[in-house]
């Protein structure tokens, strides 16, 4: 009688033991939504089902680059402006030239630089204003201004562009640096290839063009999906070439738990799972997995969420569950958790109960 007690109190307090404080990587679906039971709960739970992706589809979702410029033309010459050089060729067979040397029938002025407020000072001509002229036509003004003491004079000119008309490529090419516009129908693709090309050893590769304060970003594989991408680029423009960094972190009871970088532009959450190594068989809930994503005050109310903070579910023991898992989109910062399987619970449960009575029944035949 006395061994019969004694093997249900150790039995009974294994138990207590085991639910309080039973050893797993994550918890259970259960545990986590139990705050949704509250009068107010603090964030918003959704099941994410074929029947609720449409209206799930419609929620704001965070951008915070500008849209990419779309592809233009621009005129195939270039634009004088400050800051740019000159190289001038001044020929007149007249005899005593105030222009030329003697026995020589040209004169060549090298480097002229044009100033702030786009002039150039020639002798005898004083300030020319060449600034918004192309070649051609500053040429043309040159001559003309000449033409009063040298009627025969021609002129020949020729721009070295400055800095302000030159496109900064950053970081991610071959060959990195300052490209000079060589007219105003420069494109995206242009500079890039000038620039060596994007390198091949980056992730997903993002292209951004920074102009005055606005961001603009697209990925590689996007622009070159069609011509309509390929931006007509402005003096001053820096394009940088780097890896994605978005990321989401995977959790629970998955083949891994680590931060996992987009390897591509959209990632649905059947995909995610994919790169998370899939649920354990052992561990993981199908009917558990949860997407954690916190959204800005700005995209609360009308079509969007309720609450900041919104636990997205999925069932993936259903057709249903499994499509709806293939259309919904992983958001950068997301967080996606394989949930623990209550099961694995009341096993673990039972094996030390199995245990216990096992050693129980040692210690009576020892006893004895």
């Amino acid at each position: 009688m006395r061994q019969t007690i004694t093997r249900t109190i150790l039995v009974g307090s294994l138990l207590l033991l085991a639910a309080c404080s039973l050893p797993r990587g994550a918890a259970v679906q259960s545990e986590i939504l139990r705050e949704t039971r509250a009068e107010t709960p603090s964030f918003q739970v959704v099941e994410v089902t074929r029947a609720s992706l449409a209206a799930l589809q419609a929620w704001p979702e965070p951008d915070t680059s500008a849209r990419w410029p779309q592809t233009g033309a621009g005129p195939d010459n270039s634009i004088i402006r400050g800051g740019d050089l000159l190289d001038i060729t001044i020929w007149d067979s007249q005899d005593n030239s105030l222009l030329t040397n003697p026995n020589q029938r040209f004169t060549r002025i090298e480097e002229v630089e044009v100033d702030g407020s786009g002039r150039i000072f020639l002798p005898y001509v004083d300030q020319i204003q060449v600034g918004g002229l192309t070649p051609a036509e500053a040429r043309q003004r040159v001559q003309s201004r000449l033409e009063v003491i040298a009627p025969s004079a021609q002129v020949q000119l020729s721009l070295l562009q400055g800095r302000d008309y030159a496109i900064d490529v950053v970081g991610g090419v071959a060959k990195p640096g300052a490209y000079p516009m060589p007219s105003r129908n420069y494109k995206i693709l242009n500079v890039l290839a000038d620039a060596g090309g994007i390198s091949s050893n980056l992730r997903n590769p993002q292209v951004k063009l920074l102009r005055g304060s606005r961001t603009f970003t697209i990925s590689a594989d996007r622009l070159y999906e069609g011509a309509h991408y390929n931006a007509l680029l402005s003096p001053r423009d820096t394009v940088i070439v780097e890896a994605d960094d978005r990321s989401f972190v995977a959790l629970g009871a998955s083949g891994t738990e680590d931060l996992i970088y987009f390897p591509k532009d959209h990632l649905s959450a059947l995909e995610a799972l994919s790169l998370m190594g899939g649920l354990v068989e052992s561990r993981a809930d199908p009917e558990g997995v949860l997407v954690l994503r916190e959204y800005p005050a700005t995209m609360l109310g009308g079509a969007g969420p309720r609450l900041p903070q919104v636990v997205f579910a999925f069932d993936l023991t259903s057709a249903d569950g499994l499509f709806a898992a293939r259309k919904f989109q992983i958001q950068p910062g997301d967080t996606v958790l394989a949930t623990e399987s209550p099961v694995n619970n009341t096993r673990m449960v039972l094996g030390l109960v199995g245990t216990t009575f096992g050693l129980t029944r040692q210690a009576t035949i020892l006893t004895n």
